[in-house]
């Protein structure tokens, strides 16, 4: 089966145009991890950039990667249309059987729908459900991205929604829809490397870009409560600090006065070797955001065995059933959270034992990746049963 998979080339996203290799986000990292595993399945990788770079013709020994320019009048400001053509050229030459667009938040799931191929799309972030939790201003990126996925979702062959959350959000409009989680990547299931013997008090990780949505603020302030207390730890922030939003700013300054006292950190953005050494030191995560797609982070730390103390939204519920030891609590419970961690470090705030063998069973590529290849072949059985045209399409 040959497969188009269009997504965003972080080089892009970051504006790091002199990197000579491409990179994605951490779930289609991991579902190309995946896919590059299984027999007779060739993968082409298509990305718009708005300025050229050097990057290999092929990553993997089945997957090949084309980046295409788009100049800046070509992205939101036009729809993405300046996006959604040269995808759509590219994919005439490449002919794949199916084209899978990754995520609704900038050009991707719509180049799929307007490719003239079979096509599927996959939910990463509610773009609707973002645009009401941010009260998202009239004509503000969040709020333009609601409006087209809105537009996208009726018209794809599917949706794949990575919890049974987004499942409810989207299978409404779809003409079908599968939940499907997101794959975690290879790295988190290597084997876990004993801790140093210093620092010897607990390390709790918060991992997410810093936003009102994901409450690092109100974790801080939960963690000085727990100080207050005579609780005994250090809170290390991974993320980007976001530092030109005045979230980010309130941020910031209160993490600058923990470290001076040794209690907390913020590491900024890490590489998924850093990340696996960081949660390898570590002991338990706190991931407390208002609303969640997924959850990512929570199933790579449960893969490296971190006791969890979480919110109980969005696809963490279905991340953490029949994980012992992760425990969730509803976004306004900071008290019950607060209640849970100073008993746990109580008791020497230890990891859990069963993380890596569930996320290993539920989320690895290899599994996640054999789910994809069975969703495309049920697509591709329906449009030639229908005869199912995607918008624009013209004839191979």
């Amino acid at each position: 089966m040959r497969i188009a998979m269009i997504t965003s080339d972080s080089r892009e996203v970051i504006r790091d145009y002199s990197n000579p290799e491409p990179s994605f986000g951490s779930a289609p990292t991991a579902l190309l991890e995946g896919l590059k595993e299984l027999p007779n399945c060739e993968v082409h990788v298509v990305s718009c950039l708005q300025r050229p770079v050097r990057s290999p013709e092929k990553i993997a020994e089945n997957v090949y990667y084309h980046s295409l320019v788009v100049p800046k009048w070509g992205w939101m400001r036009s729809a993405y249309a300046g996006c959604i053509l040269p995808a759509r050229k590219k994919l005439q030459q490449i002919k794949p059987d199916i084209v899978h667009g990754q995520g609704t938040e900038r050009d991707c799931a719509l180049a799929a729908v307007y490719s003239g191929f079979p096509n599927v799309v996959t939910i990463h972030g509610n773009m609707r459900e973002l645009a009401k939790v941010n009260q998202a201003r009239p004509g503000s990126f969040i709020w333009l991205a609601a409006r087209l996925e809105q537009w996208t979702l009726p018209r794809t062959g599917g949706v794949f929604c990575n919890s049974a959350y987004t499942y409810r959000r989207v299978a409404s409009l779809a003409r079908a829809a599968w939940i499907v989680p997101n794959p975690v990547r290879q790295i988190f299931f290597s084997p876990c490397k004993p801790k140093d013997s210093l620092p010897s008090i607990p390390i709790v990780l918060n991992i997410g870009e810093i936003t009102p949505r994901k409450r690092q603020v109100e974790v801080l302030k939960l963690a000085a409560r727990l100080r207050q207390r005579g609780a005994v730890f250090r809170l290390d922030f991974v993320g980007d600090g976001q530092e030109q939003t005045a979230y980010g700013a309130q941020f910031r300054d209160l993490v600058s006065r923990a470290q001076q006292e040794g209690s907390a950190r913020c590491l900024g953005l890490r590489t998924a070797s850093q990340l696996v050494a960081l949660m390898d030191q570590a002991d338990g995560l706190i991931h407390f955001p208002k609303e969640e797609a997924f959850g990512l982070a929570v199933a790579e730390g449960l893969a490296r065995n971190l006791k969890l103390f979480a919110s109980r939204v969005g696809g963490i519920i279905d991340i953490v059933e029949g994980v012992e030891g992760a425990e969730l609590f509803e976004p306004e419970d900071t008290g019950g959270m607060e209640e849970a961690i100073f008993k746990w470090l109580a008791g020497k705030g230890s990891k859990i034992e069963n993380g890596t063998k569930e996320m290993a069973r539920r989320y690895h590529p290899r599994i996640i990746a054999q789910k994809h290849l069975e969703i495309y072949r049920e697509v591709l059985a329906s449009s030639r049963r229908n005869n199912i045209q995607p918008p624009l399409a013209s004839s191979k």
